[in-house]
């Protein structure tokens, strides 16, 4: 009897040091799964950037063995281009679902085309008409505060390569490295500093922050080096456009209208949210298409202006590209010197030389033998498009009411109809080894992500992969598809030299970048043919390890939450009386409760986020983070 009670005694100790490591765990694994994400951002300051020579400034040149096809006519006849681009409408607009667009085109200093398809408003059968109908051009803004910046430099009172920080007496932006963020590098978007979502639109016109309080409570912090890698964030432009600001005395809005649109008689454009009356009341409706039918968006109150909230008709975007392609000037006014738009158009910053790269808010596509300049622009309901073929004296703008791709579409379908290329001798290739090859292989991280705040759980999102191909010669990319945010798809890309690839799909290149002990750290426009940078990830930011402990922290949970009702059960069947020990019942008890609670979390977190949708939740959030000072979480994919 007495061996049996040791025995007993033996189970029953034992039982309960795997309930207090259990405990241990349950505590332990969740802070450790955090840890880990939050280990890059740790790291940043620790990391070897790309070697110098990446960093070249000489501007792209087309190459000149490529002549545009004999059979190219060339925007030549108007009445020839509007019969292209109504087929062009009457094709997509039912097909990719658009309610409504507007297409200006100018040539040689006057508009050769602009024209309004389908409807502004879907309910009230609106129609679209390009001298009246306004559209959110999203960040398209950009363009407008560079060129309010550049006045400034203008007239002296904005250097361009000083320290912005001289320029900010109510705040600070945060830099540890010693080199100086300057507005040069918030142009091009070099500024070191990346995305911040939580908190950039407001409900009401009313919620909405003064840029400068806004911009002092959640501009991102310096997370690269300045002037290495390019990191596209709105509030980058939204800080210069507190520089203007602050230099010119004056609001920004009202900056805009009185030394950009006036001059240039854009009389239907506004920085004002929402616009006035008289320019609301021709606002085209946002939509998303959602169960067969166009359901229209809330209007954003956007924090970060400068960066995204202009809205204007297609007439006055003529305008604007007139006076860009020639040299600051239309309507016989000058908004800007010849030699000061030069300098906006020309390339100051890419990862390689044979890609695209940025000037000052203008980012570079090469693309048909053609260098043109430009932005997009995105904005939940709204989606646009700028493009500039300076040595052709062309710009053509497309804006529609919805949050899609037709602009990309219509601009490709322009450029091979219109200007393509003879037929060319194939590019000569680069054989690597196996060996070779597997040096770039791997997982790579968006360099544009969120961080420094809950937001970095968001990480997986920003991801893609590496391998080989089935026969060793190339390299695929592809993107976690249940996962990714933007249907992207699978790349082959081909070796040309030690670090430059072309992407099959369309002979774009893509390049990688080393760190000084020459290990593959970086790659470089590696699906867009736009700039775009990818830093390459540890085995622990994998998103299955990721995934992996988040699995299994959710058993963990599931297994405290349960063992409080059944451990009576577990003890009767080791032959002892159904009873709960008084000593324990706390530990059980509160080791119940914290698995629950963690379990109700993770499911209900993710339920919410599919009902009741992610920007919805984002804009809580940000309206409750006005007052509790927090920073970001999830990222919405709503704007600019």
């Amino acid at each position: 009897m007495a061996l049996k009670g040791k025995k007993v005694i033996q189970k029953r100790e034992s039982f309960w040091r795997w309930l207090r490591w259990g405990m241990l765990v349950i505590l332990v694994i969740p802070l450790l799964s955090l840890s880990m994400s939050a280990l890059p951002t740790l790291a940043q300051t620790d990391l070897k950037l790309p070697s110098p020579d990446l960093q070249q400034k000489q501007p792209i040149q087309p190459e000149p063995a490529t002549p545009a096809s004999p059979s190219a006519p060339g925007l030549n006849d108007p009445q020839e281009f509007a019969a292209f681009i109504d087929q062009f409408f009457k094709e997509e607009m039912p097909k990719e679902h658009i309610p409504g667009a507007a297409v200006s085109v100018v040539k040689d200093g006057g508009i050769f085309f602009t024209k309004g398809y389908g409807y502004a408003n879907v309910e009230e059968q609106i129609p679209v008409v390009a001298d009246r109908t306004l559209f959110r051009v999203a960040s398209l803004s950009k363009l407008f505060t560079a060129t309010a910046a550049m006045q400034l430099y203008e007239q002296g009172l904005l250097d361009l390569n000083a320290d912005v920080n001289q320029y900010l007496p109510d705040f600070r932006l945060e830099n540890p490295y010693s080199e100086p963020v300057t507005a040069a590098q918030l142009m091009m978007h070099t500024d070191g500093t990346t995305k911040r979502r939580i908190g950039i639109a407001a409900r009401t016109a009313a919620e909405m922050e003064p840029l400068g309080d806004y911009l002092a409570n959640h501009m991102p912090p310096v997370v690269w080096k300045p002037g290495e890698l390019y990191s596209y964030s709105s509030h980058s432009i939204a800080l210069l456009g507190y520089l203007v600001e602050r230099l010119s005395n004056t609001p920004f809005a009202e900056y805009i209208d009185r030394n950009v649109f006036q001059p240039l008689q854009m009389r239907r454009s506004t920085f004002l949210q929402p616009p006035p009356p008289e320019l609301a009341k021709d606002l085209a409706v946002g939509y998303q298409y959602q169960s067969g039918k166009f359901k229209p968006v809330p209007f954003l109150y956007l924090n970060i202006a400068p960066g995204a909230a202009m809205s204007a008709t297609a007439t006055d975007m003529a305008n604007f590209m007139t006076a860009q392609l020639q040299n600051g000037r239309d309507n016989n006014t000058d908004i800007l010197k010849p030699e000061t738009v030069q300098l906006m158009h020309e390339q100051h910053f890419t990862h390689h030389p044979k890609l695209p790269g940025t000037g000052y808010s203008f980012r570079e596509r090469l693309e048909n033998n053609i260098r043109m300049v430009g932005h997009l622009g995105s904005l939940r309901g709204y989606s646009s498009s700028l493009t500039l073929m300076p040595d052709r004296n062309i710009g053509i703008f497309i804006g529609s009411n919805s949050f899609g791709g037709i602009h990309e579409k219509l601009l490709n379908r322009i450029l091979d109809r219109y200007f393509p290329v003879a037929n060319e001798a194939p590019p000569i290739e680069s054989a690597l080894s196996s060996a070779q090859l597997d040096r770039f292989t791997g997982t790579y991280r968006d360099l544009e992500y969120p961080r420094d705040t809950f937001a970095i759980l968001s990480a997986p999102f920003e991801r893609i992969h590496i391998k080989q191909s089935s026969d060793r010669k190339k390299l695929l990319v592809s993107t976690p598809g249940l996962f990714f945010m933007g249907n992207a798809p699978k790349i082959q890309l081909v070796p040309m030299e030690q670090l430059l690839f072309r992407r099959a799909n369309d002979d774009a290149f893509a390049a990688f970048g080393e760190d000084a002990e020459e290990r593959i750290t970086y790659g470089f426009n590696l699906l867009w043919p736009k700039i775009g940078a990818y830093h390459r990830v540890s085995w622990y930011e994998t998103i299955w390890v990721q995934f992996g402990l988040i699995a299994f922290c959710a058993v963990i949970f599931l297994s405290a939450a349960i063992v409080w009702p059944i451990a009576p059960l577990i003890r009767r069947l080791q032959g002892e009386p159904f009873q709960v020990e008084r000593r324990f019942s706390e530990a059980w008890l509160l080791s119940g409760l914290i698995g629950t609670l963690n379990l109700v979390f993770l499911i209900g977190f993710s339920l919410s986020l599919w009902l009741i949708g992610v920007w919805k939740i984002v804009d809580f959030i940000g309206n409750k983070e006005k007052k509790l000072n927090r920073r970001d979480i999830f990222p919405p994919r709503y704007c600019c």
